[in-house]
């Protein structure tokens, strides 16, 4: 009688930093924190607190606001959208929330930053709706008759920035695209402009950087290009 045979155990098939692994039945891994350890610079100028803006998939954004402001306006608004590849990353890791905590205090703002569905369990353009979505959760503020506190006190609604680093900023472009400077699905809110750094896009022909840069970089065109990570040649990002 022959004896039945167990099932290979899954094994790593794509690897991203050890942030994020991709197993043979499909499974996936991924850190709720970041590589490298850094501390949050929280000295209490800032106040924050996060909100729910998308029940169907759960997600998040975290607002921040000077705890006195210097003005007597109310303040402008400024998204950020944290990078990641679209792959990792999220509003609470220490390098955003250092950043946000700063962009708040420095140019005198309310911060929102969205966390937005990772590929690649969540294809593209995920990430983009979702951070369409985290915008007309700010519009849903500005129409509600009881909004958020914070943002009723002390926040603009008709002037919103967007800005966005690497994936982030892809985001903040495809929005750009879909919003331009005004957008009736957006009714008292105003986006008066956006910020891309350092924006995630790319395509099949290699730049010169890429084809030249170091192999043992961080961020190298290896890594890039992995099944994992590769959006590259995808039409969001291929611009």
């Amino acid at each position: 009688m022959a004896t039945p045979t167990s099932a290979p155990s899954p094994y790593v098939v794509d690897d991203c930093r050890g942030v994020l692994q991709v197993f043979s039945d499909g499974s996936i891994t991924r850190s709720a924190k970041p590589s490298f350890n850094i501390p949050v610079h929280d000295d209490g100028s800032v106040l924050y607190k996060d909100s729910l803006f998308d029940p169907t998939h759960d997600l998040h954004l975290r607002l921040y606001k000077p705890a006195q402001p210097t003005s007597g306006h109310k303040l402008p608004i400024l998204y950020y959208i944290h990078g990641g590849g679209f792959c990792i990353g999220s509003r609470a890791w220490p390098n955003c929330q250092n950043y946000c905590l700063r962009l708040a205090t420095d140019l005198q703002v309310v911060v929102v930053s969205p966390d937005y569905r990772l590929a690649p369990e969540n294809p593209l353009p995920a990430a983009m709706e979702d951070g369409f979505a985290a915008v007309k959760w700010l519009r849903d503020q500005a129409e509600s008759e009881e909004p958020d506190s914070w943002l009723a006190d002390v926040a603009d609604f008709s002037r919103v920035f967007i800005s966005g680093d690497s994936a982030g900023g892809n985001i903040a472009h495809h929005l750009a695209v879909r919003l331009g400077a005004g957008s009736a699905e957006l009714g008292p809110v105003r986006v008066r402009g956006y910020v891309l750094l350092a924006p995630f896009f790319g395509g099949t022909v290699l730049t010169r950087s890429e084809a030249e840069g170091p192999t043992d970089a961080f961020l190298n065109w290896e890594l890039i290009d992995s099944p994992l990570v590769s959006i590259a040649k995808h039409y969001e990002c291929n611009l």
